[in-house]
């Protein structure tokens, strides 16, 4: 008998982490393949930059933290992006240390293709689900990831 495939027998922590992990990375293939398909040339976290910058302002540490770049990574991500005319980079007169990054007119008719790349993308991971799971599990995901963030936990 062959007890690794016990339905009943929990998921190690190393094999929860694993399927963590081969999720995320399999939605960042499929996000870059859906972007390929539909004529951008764009990887994951230039996606992930533009998508945060969509939804308004953002210094340069938080698009790095949502892209999971560090700082210097984020820079040069951002030269890219600017050198394409899709976002500008603008000194704060307040702070001359800080920067307001915007999209452009370009980088915003962008956003509206490349989010329905990942609205497909979305769909495809969740086939299969109904309303409620769909729910249900964004729910469980979301507990994790705050369980996860406790230190108390």
């Amino acid at each position: 008998m062959n007890t690794n495939t016990s339905p009943v027998e929990p998921c190690s922590g190393s094999a929860l982490g694993l399927l963590l992990r081969q999720v995320r990375d399999g939605l960042w293939a499929r996000m870059e393949q859906e972007l390929a398909k539909s004529g951008h040339d764009l990887t994951f976290s230039q996606f992930i930059t533009i998508k945060k910058l969509a939804l308004g302002q953002a210094s340069v540490t938080d698009l790095a933290r949502a892209a999971e770049l560090n700082p210097g990574a984020m820079t040069r991500l951002l030269d890219k992006l600017e050198a394409r005319g899709l976002l500008v980079r603008v000194a704060d007169p307040a702070d001359r240390r800080a920067l307001h990054i915007h999209l452009t007119e370009e980088g915003r008719r962008i956003w509206s293709d490349i989010d329905q790349c990942g609205q497909r993308v979305r769909k495809a991971a969740l086939t299969g689900f109904g309303d409620a799971e769909t729910e249900q599990f964004i729910g469980m995901l979301e507990r994790v990831r705050d369980n996860l963030s406790n230190p108390e936990n």
